[in-house]
């Protein structure tokens, strides 16, 4: 019998074992087909459009697995979690980024003080966790979009050089006096942890989670290129550096995902640590024109407006994915997709069915 919930509901349907299901953490459309990444996987999922259900507006399922061990010679194991956490869609690529942080273990109810005590001191590094990845999209025989390694027009799977500890990125990031201090501290600390990916032709953004510097939250503006078998940073110009600031003030909060609308950058921000607080999507209005003219290595961005607060639960319900949907699935109304992590009771149908929100954007 079809459900009754509201008609904003966006309903992801799994399969039994799928490699993503309930933490999601990244979103992007192919036209009708939604690539969704979880932050507990080394992998991503395809979901194609379906027939919606009741007064629900679209639906998605027929998930289809793309481990990233099939597309890339990772530096980890290949069950080692990449924690990704943004991805985009540009050129006919996939892009993905993990969150490049350290993660802590947590104190366990049914352990002793002593065991949790050493729990709570112990800081590990997934081998995986330090990926930023372009993965091509091709079309198979029946016309369904799919991750590959290497496509007929020559397009590769590639990754920015690095192994299990470090890359260009936290090597380049290494000794910076904003960031270098962090690099040793967990992401749920406040630490290093990337949580946003945006691409504007060469130029990529990715949006820190934390540090959060005094209430200013950072973007990372880089540019890279394709040389031999990896990704490398190039300068953002001639003579211009390898990484550019942008600080933000986005009330205390860190960011969770990144995407451009037109000229505009919409920046969903939610806590740094681990708090039940309040997640809200906030605007930088002509974000890419600024972008394209800065020559400035280090910027603080003053004119963000805030967009509209998203609903959240405590320990359940946190925002962490948007995107534009396409126009032929929103009937030409400019709309968004939120995924959750987490999601509540009233979020979840049966074992591998959650449902995320369309909302309406002004």
């Amino acid at each position: 019998m079809p459900n009754v919930r509201t008609a904003n509901a966006v309903r992801l349907e799994f399969a039994p074992g799928a490699l993503v299901q309930s933490n999601l953490s990244g979103a992007a459309f192919t036209g009708d087909w939604l690539w969704v990444a979880g932050d507990e996987a080394c992998g991503l999922d395809r979901l194609r459009r379906l027939a919606p259900l009741g007064r629900e507006v679209l639906r998605f399922g027929e998930a289809r697995d793309f481990p990233l061990a099939d597309l890339l010679d990772l530096p980890g194991d290949p069950d080692d979690e990449a924690d990704l956490e943004g991805m985009a869609v540009a050129d006919g690529f996939l892009w993905v980024v993990g969150s490049h942080g350290l993660k802590r273990k947590n104190a366990k109810p049914d352990r002793s003080h002593t065991d949790n005590a050493k729990r709570l001191a112990k800081v590990a590094l997934d081998g995986n966790r330090r990926l930023l990845a372009c993965l091509p999209i091709e079309p198979d025989a029946a016309g369904e979009p799919c991750l590959v390694r290497q496509a007929r027009d020559g397009r590769r799977a590639l990754r920015l050089k690095g192994d299990a500890k470090t890359n260009l990125l936290t090597h380049a990031l290494a000794d910076d006096p904003h960031f270098g201090p962090y690099m040793a501290i967990p992401g749920k600390d406040n630490g290093f942890d990337i949580e946003g990916l945006a691409v504007d032709g060469p130029r990529l953004l990715l949006g820190l989670r934390g540090p959060v510097l005094r209430g200013w939250s950072a973007l990372l503006e880089l540019a890279v290129e394709a040389r031999g078998d990896h990704l490398r940073l190039v300068p953002l110009d001639p003579g211009g550096p390898l990484i550019r600031k942008h600080f933000l003030p986005l009330d205390g909060l860190g960011v969770r995902d990144l995407h451009f609308f037109g000229d505009d950058l919409y920046i969903l921000a939610g806590p740094t640590m681990t708090l039940n607080g309040d997640i809200r999507v906030f605007k930088w209005p002509a974000a890419r024109p600024l972008l394209a003219a800065n020559r400035e290595p280090v910027r603080f961005e003053a004119a963000l407006t805030e967009s509209l607060p998203l609903p959240h639960g405590p320990g359940t319900d946190r925002a962490e994915a948007i995107c534009d949907l396409p126009p032929e699935l929103s009937a030409g109304k400019p709309s968004w997709l939120v995924l959750y992590d987490a999601p509540g009771a009233k979020r979840r149908e049966g074992e591998h069915t959650v449902f995320g929100d369309l909302l309406r954007r002004d």
